[in-house]
């Protein structure tokens, strides 16, 4: 017998999911909802008038939950068919209700539908988890609202934000991607009762050409799997552009979460702002001192992988044919279920960073006064200018200290001294008192508290509000 630890195991299963995601693409949940479809398709039948009776029904229903692996195992090493092999061991189990499992239908009717129902339970879960990110972005971008910070263009110091607006542009990327979330949930279709090649030819032979019923049975199937609306038309399968779309929602959340974990990890850099980093963890095999922003940096390495699994689901929708073909099936496999687990990972490490992010406020505020006589350059002109200067005599003055203020700086490493310069300048004729009022640097973060309260009152709460009651365990991490 081969032991685990002489195969591959998948580090989204080991590592990084969690287990209400990875139920969701189990065999389990898998395989009962195809039972669970078969039995919709034979009490819709039934009530439409075939030839089917409640014990039969009651007989599938007994025995949804225990399916016999080992005999689909054996058939399908046999057959090479997945759902005959499935069907087959439905119905040693169900003897009398053998006959009439998967009735007139197709492979895909378990299928695609199964897979429709399992992205809508999946895209549920990252909604909610979502939201839960959220909720603790805002109450971060609300708690700092008004601390001044550096703003940073190209990476270099520009004029000054604060620590809450600039949370706010991340919980501003993830609110596009909620929206796109719900977006997918609300537009997402059943397959329904279509056919072999989506002509519902064999249902309509099975109802005398009813068609009438035909067009029931498929309401009827896709309503009591918790569709209310099916899509119109089909091959054998759906159109894998759906799979595109879904994933391509995750996708968004995932390029948002690579650019946040980005942020933090240079503000880290800077010593501003840092991950959690726990009381016995290790930063370096070689450099004991180091606290390395790991988590940031696996949400990086997550999100990369989703951001590129979307371009698997575009080629597979360009490289279908006709009414289908079988290239997609291996691919999905794969493609769809690794999409959410790894989406649903990054969320749940996002929700551990989030949770417990440090705030250095003495270095934020030393990194400001590093730079911001440079900034407030313009104010001291002007302020000169009301005390009697010449603007163009005082800019040239300006340009002049502040060069050299540089060159002190970066060629002699020493301390920014610009202001001590025009404080020494009889051209600018400024009191100390007066430089030192230019100081405050809450006098230069402009409406940023404003837009921030604005922006989270009239777009975030709503939300918030709406999922307050649904919540996942905020735990540390696996590994």
């Amino acid at each position: 017998m081969i032991k685990d630890t002489e195969t591959y195991q998948n580090p989204l299963i080991e590592r990084y999911s969690s287990k209400e995601m990875l139920y969701i693409f189990s065999s389990d949940f898998k395989y009962t909802t195809w039972r669970k479809l078969w039995i919709a398709l034979a009490e819709s039948q039934k009530e439409l008038g075939l030839n089917i009776s409640a014990d039969q029904i009651n007989e599938m229903k007994e025995h949804v939950n225990s399916i016999d692996y080992s005999v689909v195992r054996k058939k399908e090493e046999e057959i090479r068919h997945d759902v005959m092999a499935h069907v087959f061991a439905y119905g040693i189990q169900c003897p009398k209700a053998r006959p009439i499992i998967h009735l007139g239908a197709t492979s895909a009717y378990v299928g695609d539908n199964t897979d429709l129902i399992q992205m809508k339970e999946a895209l549920s879960l990252i909604r909610n988890k979502l939201a839960m990110v959220m909720k603790l972005l805002s109450d971060f971008s609300l708690k700092y609202v008004h601390m001044p910070t550096l703003g940073y263009t190209h990476f270099q110091p520009a004029q000054l934000t604060t620590v809450g607006k600039r949370s706010s542009l991340w919980l501003n990327d993830l609110l596009m991607d909620f929206e796109n979330i719900v977006h997918q949930l609300e537009r997402i279709k059943f397959r329904g009762v279509k056919g072999t090649t989506g002509t519902q030819a064999s249902f309509l032979d099975l109802f005398n050409n009813d068609h009438e019923k035909v067009e029931a049975l498929d309401q009827k199937v896709s309503q009591s799997m918790g569709f209310s609306s099916r899509i119109p038309v089909t091959g054998q399968t759906y159109s894998r552009k759906i799979d595109y779309e879904v994933i391509s929602s995750l996708s968004g959340i995932a390029q948002s979460l690579h650019k946040i974990s980005n942020d933090v990890r240079l503000l880290q850099h800077l010593k501003e702002i840092e991950e959690p980093f726990e009381k016995n963890q290790v930063g370096s095999s070689a450099m004991a001192y180091k606290r390395n922003p790991m988590r940031s940096e696996r949400i990086a390495s997550l999100a990369r992988y989703v951001i590129n699994l979307n371009q698997n689901t575009a080629m597979t929708q360009s490289a279908q044919w006709f009414e289908r073909t079988l290239d997609d099936s291996a691919n999905k496999r794969l493609t769809i279920p690794e999409a959410f687990l790894a989406t649903d990972a990054i969320l749940d490490i996002s929700l551990n960073v989030f949770n417990g992010l440090v705030v250095y406020d003495k270095m934020i505020a030393r990194n400001i006064q590093r730079e911001l006589p440079f900034m407030i350059t313009e104010n001291i002109i002007m302020r000169a200018v009301q005390n009697g200067g010449d603007r163009q005599e005082l800019h040239e003055k300006i340009r002049q200290h502040s060069m050299e203020a540089s060159r002190v700086v970066k060629e002699d490493g020493g301390d920014n001294d610009l202001l001590k310069r025009i404080l020494e300048d009889p051209t600018f004729d400024l009191s100390k008192a007066e430089i030192e009022d230019l100081l405050d640097p809450k006098k230069y973060i402009g409406r940023a508290p404003e837009q921030v309260e604005n922006f989270i009152n009239e777009y975030i709460d709503p939300i918030i509000k709406k999922y307050s009651n649904i919540t996942y365990e905020i735990s540390n991490l696996k590994v």
